[in-house]
Parts: structure tokens; C-alpha cells; sequence
């Protein structure tokens, strides 16, 4: 994490001590690096050959709108999964025609927000799905752009909630001949436009050589389509490259685009790519302040309702205290106030820590507010974005005021 490093004892984001910022902001709090965000998404946008190929951040990784902001002024495109996060992209400004629209449960009015705003793809998952937009299409008199996924029977690795492309998983078409006959279908119709192959094979993938298979399968798939005079803008091979929560070693950014485009050499399909955490994860770390200890536990101020990974996927994230070389350091439990047992961000690791000290949860920035919620009746986390040496609030810490804000208690 190059943007994160102890600097006079104490560990900096950029210019910035995160003891200056735990003093300013309170904990827990969402720190992220613009530097890192910067350079991670310049290694897709600047390592594509052809000027038409397109990096489209996965939102539901991270999706505030100054992040959101950030990222469309450097040229990446948006993957959504909701009418929400199209509201989110819309409203700072990005190009309709740069968002990819996924999801297996696309709902009417979500479909009709993006025909009318002229997204440049649904990727289409099920066939009930393609009618239901060729209804809605037919009923505004648009035609409606869509690119089918497929589900290219690879798998990944990694853990199962997070693995997508084998047959049997909720996403993607996994019967070539029903892809076929799609195709056609769609070629048809008056209200339909095929524009693209899409296929995503899961997340934190840590070798190459998934993506190769997915890519063949790919242009194998579209090769047949073209036998049958239907011809793709591009073809979507989706996310998901993995970054190193705890010392793997994954292919760079650079390294994929270079993988993709050898495969795709020749051929007059455009490339889209889905990147979400390997962009947004090394920019962000979860600071929280060590309440008490008991026992061989930690605990402290935040819990699975701040960072749901760890007790969602038993995922492991990397933990230091911002006070750097204090003391000998002791295998701990990092736990939160969350009345269940799964509340925990960490499980014997290596540490030294104090009640009142503050720690920094790193590799943060990828489905980690995103995830939060208000289990437990608790407020969740504020967000800043470091910039240098400027520290910038870029989402308030709620209040309890906020929490009952929607709520009405009925008549007696």
C-alpha cells in the first residue's frame, strides 16, 4: 500500500498522519488515498493499444460519488447493478454510453431508467429477462442495446460467494444453444439491439490464466454469431482481478490487459473490462480505536456492520497500529461491540496494541462501506479522502437523528 506508510512513528495516507485524522474525524472512519485510485485506474485506462477500449469500475466496490467523480474525470467507464448506482454515475456527470448495466433481477422501472438515459449495454442473464426489455422497449419505442452473458463453466477459485462463472451459479446463460437461439431472436426484433458478449468469472483471481480460458470461450462464442450475420461492438470479460490481502501475489492490471489483447488480436470487437477491487482496495484502510481488552481480545469501536468481509467470507485483512514499533507485539482477536459471534474483523494476528490505540484495517477500499450497515442500531462510518496533504470529508458520519429519519410510527 504505497500511499499508506509510518512516517516519524506514526502511519500517513499521502501527507497525511491518520492520528491527525482519527483526532479530526472520530472513529471508525473510511480513509482513502487519491493517489492510489489515481494510479490503479490509469493502469487499465493507460495499458489498453486501442483508444475505443473501455475500463468500467465496478461501483457496487465502491460508490461514493466523489470517488465516482474521481474516476469518470480520468476516462473509466461504469459497471451498475441497480437503478441506485445509475443514479450515482448520472449525477456526476458520466457518460451514458460508458455504463454496462449487470444483475440477474433487473427490475421494470430500472430497465426503462436505462433505455431512456442510453446506456450503452444491458448484459442480459436469463431469457426471461431479454423479453421483459423487449417489452418495455417496444412499449417506450426504443430500441434497447444488450449484450448477453454467457456462463464460460470456469472456475476461478476463491470462495464460493464470490465465484460467478460455473454452471450452476445464479449469473449468466450457460446453454450455448439457448445463447444462440437468443441471438437470433434478438436480431428479429424491432425493439433489440445486440451489441456485446459479456462473461465475469468470479472475483480476486490471482492468475491469468482463467481469463484466457474465458477469452477463448469468448471469441469462440462470437465467432458463431457472426457465422449467423449478427456482428459485436465488443465483447465484456468482466473483473474481478485479485490484490493481496495477505501476501499473494496477483497479475497486475497491466498484465491482463495484455493477456486479453493478445487474444483478441486481430479482431474488430472492442475490449471492455468490469475492474472494481483492483482498483478501489489497496486505496482505502478502516481506522477504529481499541475500547477494551479482554483476554486475547481486541475490542474495538468498529464491527461486521462497518466490515462485513470477514465475518461474511472469512476474508482476512491485514491490521496495524497507526503508532509504529510500540511494543511487543501479542496474537490477538480483533473483535467488535456486535452481539454475535461472527463480529470480527481479524483472528490471531500479530500485533501490539493498547486500549485507546488506534488501528488502520487495510486493503479496505472494495466492499467495505458499500457492505455496512446499521445492525446493532449503530451509525455507520464517515468517509475522507486524502489528497495530498488535504484530508476531505466526502461522506458524513451518520447520526442516530439519521437513523429514525425514515421511520414513522403508525397510528394507535
Amino acid at each position: 500500500m504505497s500511499a499508506f506508510n509510518f512516517n516519524s512513528g506514526s502511519l500517513f495516507c499521502e501527507q497525511v498522519s491518520l492520528s491527525d485524522i482519527s483526532d479530526q474525524f472520530d472513529t471508525p472512519a473510511y480513509i482513502y488515498s487519491k493517489q492510489t485510485l489515481e494510479t490503479n485506474a490509469n493502469a487499465y485506462v493507460k495499458s489498453f493499444t486501442k483508444p475505443d477500449s473501455l475500463a468500467c469500475f465496478a461501483v457496487k466496490s465502491l460508490s461514493n460519488i466523489s470517488i465516482l467523480k474521481l474516476l469518470n474525470d480520468m476516462g473509466c467507464g461504469f459497471d451498475i447493478v441497480s437503478g441506485g448506482e445509475l443514479y450515482r454515475v448520472l449525477s456526476i456527470g458520466a457518460d451514458p454510453k460508458k455504463i454496462i448495466f449487470s444483475g440477474v433481477g433487473k427490475s421494470k422501472k430500472e430497465i426503462e431508467e436505462g433505455i431512456l438515459e442510453g446506456i450503452l449495454s444491458f448484459n442480459v442473464e436469463s431469457a426471461s429477462e431479454l423479453y421483459r426489455i423487449e417489452k418495455i422497449a417496444e412499449n417506450l419505442n426504443k430500441v434497447a442495446p444488450v449484450s448477453i452473458r454467457f456462463n464460460p463453466d470456469i472456475d476461478s477459485g476463491g470462495h464460493d460467494y464470490i465465484t460467478t462463472g460455473r454452471k450452476g451459479d445464479k449469473f449468466g446463460i450457460s446453454s450455448i444453444d439457448q445463447i444462440i437461439e437468443l441471438s437470433k431472436y434478438i436480431k428479429s426484433s424491432n425493439y433489440l439491439n445486440i451489441v456485446g458478449l459479456a462473461s465475469h468469472i468470479g472475483s480476486q483471481i490471482l492468475e491469468l490464466d482463467s481469463y484466457r480460458k474465458s477469452a477463448k470461450k469468448t471469441i469462440e462464442l462470437a465467432d458463431s454469431l457472426i457465422e449467423l450475420g449478427i456482428s459485436l461492438e465488443f465483447l465484456d470479460l468482466g473483473g474481478g482481478l485479485g490484490v493481496p490481502y495477505n501476501e499473494e501475489s496477483p497479475p497486475s492490471p497491466e498484465n491482463l490487459v495484455s493477456c486479453l489483447e493478445k487474444e483478441l488480436q486481430g479482431r474488430k470487437e472492442r475490449l471492455v473490462l468490469e475492474p472494481g477491487r483492483s482498483i478501489s482496495a489497496n486505496a482505502g484502510v478502516l481506522i477504529t480505536k481499541v475500547e477494551y481488552i479482554k483476554d486475547d481480545f481486541l475490542v474495538v469501536d468498529a464491527a461486521m456492520n462497518d466490515l462485513i468481509r470477514p465475518a461474511l467470507y472469512k476474508a482476512e485483512h491485514d491490521i496495524c497500529n497507526i503508532k509504529e514499533n510500540t511494543g511487543v507485539p501479542k496474537l490477538w482477536n480483533v473483535v467488535g461491540p456486535i452481539c454475535e459471534s461472527s463480529d470480527f474483523l481479524a483472528k490471531n494476528i500479530s500485533i501490539y496494541a493498547d486500549e485507546d490505540d488506534i488501528l488502520a484495517i487495510k486493503t479496505a477500499g472494495a466492499y467495505g462501506f458499500v457492505m455496512s450497515s446499521n445492525y446493532n442500531t449503530r451509525p455507520r462510518a464517515c468517509e475522507v479522502l486524502v489528497d495530498g496533504d488535504k484530508s476531505i470529508l466526502i461522506r458524513k458520519r451518520e447520526s442516530l437523528d439519521d437513523l429514525l429519519e425514515m421511520e414513522i410510527i403508525g397510528d394507535d
